[in-house]
């Protein structure tokens, strides 16, 4: 697919995983406007922890339903609940209402994120995979910078209604070109989907967050509902070990447990997942209640969060490349992350917003340099056989980790906001009638209280967030103790090429072993292709003399027999004179020839032997890079496919 057709649609994938990764974060600026509204400040957790949560559960059944059923009718599936899910989240009444669809939002968000990567695979060329792939990457990265500050803007010019409701019309958008463009997926893959170890796996890790949302604060923690609902984890876990070791493709393998990089790179993963979406969650409460700044100036200040995160997981990921070396990263990047959350740990209601701004920059560069680094200790430590399984593995503890987070720091936010108010009440001099927990319903009364208590108020809310960090720093430590044991091996090249996208994305995309491979084989043979390969590739197969430029036209026209000249210059993305002196030499040298009215050429045997030279020395060159996966007939006949689709491919011509 070429043109028009093939860039509405990849706009159109792009649109729906934007749309996506921003619900994410794109809440934590509304949540206090949310809170204001629909009371229920002790729930404001769940409103993050529901979409993760649904989301992350999902993403493997997406996947693998979308192989077996086809990928468009899935896609569009997850375009309606996505969009039916916003629209009920914008009509929401009260806050048990937003949290349950936000769930469903999250389902549908879900399979958005993993099918639109796995429909970029279906139309478009093996050689233009690499390219789009980081248009991809930087949708999540974009999404992550730009949620925050978007649903302040919202919040200030429309209201938090519109966080949810500006999904509507885009999403409309990208289902219409998708149903109306995207041709059909006739391919099917059959697969033994594991839907008893989604649910039981969903089921106990939803009972282990609503131990850690509700302990301590709505229930004690020898009340009978959480002593239920941690025997219910239990069980679910027991159950879901059982079915595991039983299923034919399990959703998580526990023989990847006995792998240390895999487990210590998970652990960790899940530490920095809690890290990071605590924080979103909690900061913009801190600046709007205790500085009083808008939505959108809340999402400003978190700017210095993510443009450490990304700026560094850029950088960790050069690194990488030009090194090999990887463990040192996760263990600076924890104590980076560690120190952050110490220092937010000291913010008080009188702390200026440019120390709070240089506090999560710290933090933010800590969580860049540890992210996109477990994904690739764990793709580095696996077989073949379990590298799909195992990537997508990591990043399900990181999610995981992002809804405990958001779930234990609201629990202790909570709690210390309790305690805080009922000291306040028992030692100020409230207004008659005033009852102290109407602060803790509407963060904004505080805004009319007079100054004196206002201020009383202010500290409340500023120690009880101040707590959350309390809780998460010596976490975040535990996680800088995990990953000294995650050990350092020698890195195969197509681990070589970071994906920023999976560094910053907080769900898997869910792709099989051979899926991984070519992608980090596509992402290497992109770069290559850009530095000279036609120069080296003439040389290794023996054409000397012959110009980069006449390189490229062998490639490009073995065994094709003739080609017209125009749609060769079009191939090549210039013009018909600009090519003629290349072809002409080539003419000269014995290796083209041309038809008897000029506008069609064909290679003579001669020609067809360097072609057939050119496309061994370039498998050659491929199969270099996939060879310390070790000996494998997939890795081969994934080779053998590539090899052709790039030589002498769309915009390959040397400049």
């Amino acid at each position: 697919m070429r043109h028009r057709g093939l860039g509405l649609i990849i706009i159109a994938l792009m649109l729906g995983m934007l749309l996506a990764a921003l619900d994410q974060t794109i809440v934590s600026t509304a949540l206090p406007t949310i809170v204001g509204d629909l009371g229920g400040l002790e729930q404001l957790s769940w409103v993050v922890t529901g979409y993760m949560l649904a989301s992350t559960v999902s993403t493997p059944l997406w996947g693998k339903l979308g192989d077996q059923f086809g990928r468009k009718r899935l896609f569009v599936s997850a375009i309606v609940i996505f969009l039916a899910g916003s629209a009920l989240c914008g009509l929401s009444r009260n806050m048990g209402e937003l949290i349950a669809f936000r769930a469903v939002q999250g389902l549908g968000g879900g399979g958005l994120m993993v099918l639109a990567q796995a429909i970029v695979g279906d139309v478009v060329s093996a050689r233009e995979r690499g390219k789009y792939q980081g248009f991809f990457g930087a949708v999540f990265a974009v999404s992550s910078i730009v949620g925050p500050l978007l649903g302040g803007l919202f919040v200030d010019h429309l209201s938090w209604h519109w966080v949810f409701y500006i999904n509507l019309p885009l999403g409309a958008v990208a289902l219409f070109v998708i149903v109306a463009v995207l041709p059909g997926d006739g391919t099917r893959t059959r697969h033994r989907i594991d839907y008893a170890g989604v649910v039981l796996l969903g089921g106990a890790t939803s009972c282990l967050v609503l131990v850690t949302t509700w302990g301590g604060t709505m229930y004690g923690w020898g009340d009978p509902v959480i002593v239920g609902l941690v025997g219910a984890a239990v069980a679910l876990l027991v159950a879901w070990v059982v079915v595991e070791r039983r299923a034919a493709e399990p959703v998580l393998p526990l023989g990847l447990f006995r792998g240390r990089a895999f487990t210590m790179a998970s652990a960790v993963g899940f530490v920095v997942g809690f890290g990071m979406f605590g924080a979103l969650t909690y900061l913009p409460l801190y600046l709007q209640v205790v500085h009083g700044v808008s939505p959108t100036a809340s999402g400003i200040y978190l700017l210095p969060m993510m443009a450490g995160m990304l700026t560094m997981s850029i950088v960790s990921g050069q690194i990488i490349s030009k090194t090999g070396k990887y463990r040192f990263l996760p263990i600076a990047g924890t104590a980076v992350a560690s120190a952050g959350m110490l220092l937010l740990s000291t913010m008080t209601e009188l702390s200026s917003l440019f120390t709070l701004g240089v506090y999560l920059l710290v933090l933010g560069v800590g969580l860049g340099m540890t992210m996109q680094v477990l994904v690739i200790v764990v793709q580095n430590a696996v077989d073949f056989k379990d590298l799909g399984v195992a990537t997508s593995g990591a990043t399900f503890f990181r999610s995981i980790g992002g809804s405990f987070g958001v779930a234990a720091l609201g629990s202790v936010f909570t709690a210390t906001l309790n305690d805080d108010l009922r000291e306040v009440a028992r030692g100020a001099r409230l207004p008659p009638g005033f009852d102290a927990s109407r602060v803790q319903e509407d963060p904004t009364v505080i805004q009319r209280l007079p100054r004196e208590l206002a201020a009383d108020f202010l500290h409340v809310y500023a120690d009880a967030i101040a707590a959350v960090f309390r809780v998460a720093a010596p976490v975040m430590f535990g996680a800088f103790v995990l990953s000294w044991f995650i050990p350092q091996a020698r890195l195969r090249e197509t681990t070589k090429a970071a994906d920023l996208g999976e560094g910053l994305g907080a769900t898997s995309a869910e792709r099989s072993s051979l899926a991984e491979v070519e992608r980090g084989l596509m992402r290497l043979a992109d770069a290559d292709l850009r530095r000279g390969y036609y120069d080296r590739l003439g040389a290794l197969a023996g054409l000397d003399g012959i110009s980069p430029q006449g390189v490229w036209i062998i490639a490009r026209l073995g065994g094709e027999g003739w080609v017209r000249a125009e749609e060769l210059a079009e191939r090549a993305n210039v013009s018909r004179e600009y090519g003629r002196p290349y072809a002409d030499r080539l003419v000269v040298a014995g290796l083209v020839e041309r038809s008897a009215d000029g506008d069609a050429l064909r290679l003579t045997p001669e020609g067809e032997q360097a072609a057939l030279g050119l496309l061994r020395c370039a498998r050659e060159g491929l199969s270099a890079l996939v060879a310390d996966w070790g000996p494998n007939p997939e890795l081969e006949r994934l080779v053998d496919r590539i090899a052709p689709e790039l030589l002498g491919a769309h915009a390959d011509r040397p400049r």
